[in-house]
């Protein structure tokens, strides 16, 4: 049975920081998500359907962090966008009002990795610009814990979710859109 460990090795973040990005070590060296561990992973298998069913983690236990962009003008707003793996974020509606832009769209890869210091497919709401907004579903704060990114495609966080929320620039919403109820 699949379960929020999986089949995974977790060791204590601060015990393994060579795992992670730069920025993520960084935070963590400096007290944030202290209940964090860290397991080394296939970078082949970073994608959450692939990851999940390698490793025997739930689904309902992964989340996804997408980075958006919102503009109004000539203001840009950069923030990042999390949810359970089991559900979609509303980004069109509830993202794009709270972040008050006219419109939002998926930032580019090759900007969001200078911007982060972290590798597509291992982005991570640990360790981003201090001046992003972190938007994370009130689903994902509940859970006891979540599995996100390390930063780098070869390592993934097991994190309680009440401490994502206390990441700086993190705001509790609710915005994911269950996928089982779109179909």
């Amino acid at each position: 049975m699949a379960t929020p460990e999986g089949t995974l090795n977790w060791t204590p973040l601060l015990d393994a920081l060579e795992l992670v990005a730069q920025p993520v070590a960084d935070v963590a060296r400096a007290g944030a998500v202290p209940g964090a561990r860290v397991a080394a992973i296939s970078e082949t298998l970073a994608d959450t359907a692939e990851f999940c069913e390698a490793y025997d983690v739930a689904p309902e236990a992964s989340a996804n962090c997408v980075i958006v962009r919102g503009k109004r003008g000539e203001s840009v707003t950069d923030a990042a966008v999390i949810v359970l793996a089991t559900d979609r974020a509303d980004v069109n509606k509830t993202v794009r009002k709270h972040l008050d832009a006219r419109k939002v769209s998926f930032a580019d890869q090759a900007s969001t990795e200078e911007a982060t210091g972290m590798t597509s497919g291992g982005i991570t709401p640990v360790g981003l610009p201090g001046d992003w907004k972190i938007l994370i579903d009130r689903r994902v704060v509940d859970s006891d814990v979540v599995v996100v990114g390390g930063g780098v495609r070869g390592s993934k966080l097991l994190v309680p979710g009440s401490e994502l929320a206390e990441l700086p620039g993190a705001e509790v919403l609710e915005l994911a859109v269950p996928v089982q109820a779109e179909e």
